[in-house]
């Protein structure tokens, strides 16, 4: 493997060594239409470094549980500049499940504080309410 990176010419090989992910990972996002595919030098992909950015995107959508559909059309505005109202749309759901996802997760936080004081998941009625925060 060359030391010496060519920005505007990386091989899947670099590409997939500097994103983290396997070689059949970018041919998978490629043959889905996640990547565009790439241009070729002697019948070998071909890469502009720009395509790591699209990597990060796609790979912090999949950590947000984005499906491969919703992180196609996240990134798909095919150049316009501006995110499409189907984008726009399905940003805005995201958003909603996110609030839940964090509204859930704080009602576990306070579950989990409280269990932490009164020492149990199973709480002893006199002693420890969890729907009572006054009860100490």
């Amino acid at each position: 493997m060359s030391m010496n990176v060519d920005p505007d010419n990386l091989t899947i090989g670099e590409v997939a060594r500097l994103a983290g992910l396997a070689t059949s990972t970018l041919r998978y996002y490629e043959s889905i239409g996640l990547l565009p595919s790439p241009g070729r030098v002697s019948g070998r992909r071909r890469y502009r470094r720009d395509v790591l950015q699209l990597l990060a995107v796609i790979q912090l959508a999949k950590e947000a549980n984005f499906t491969l559909d919703e992180i196609r059309a996240l990134v798909d505005i095919r150049g316009s500049g501006t995110p499409s109202t189907r984008w726009r749309e399905m940003a805005g759901r995201k958003l909603r499940e996110v609030d839940d996802i964090i509204a859930r997760a704080q009602e576990l936080r306070a579950l989990l504080e409280e269990a932490i004081r009164c020492e149990s998941l199973l709480f002893e009625l006199d002693a420890c309410d969890p729907l009572n925060p006054t009860n100490t």
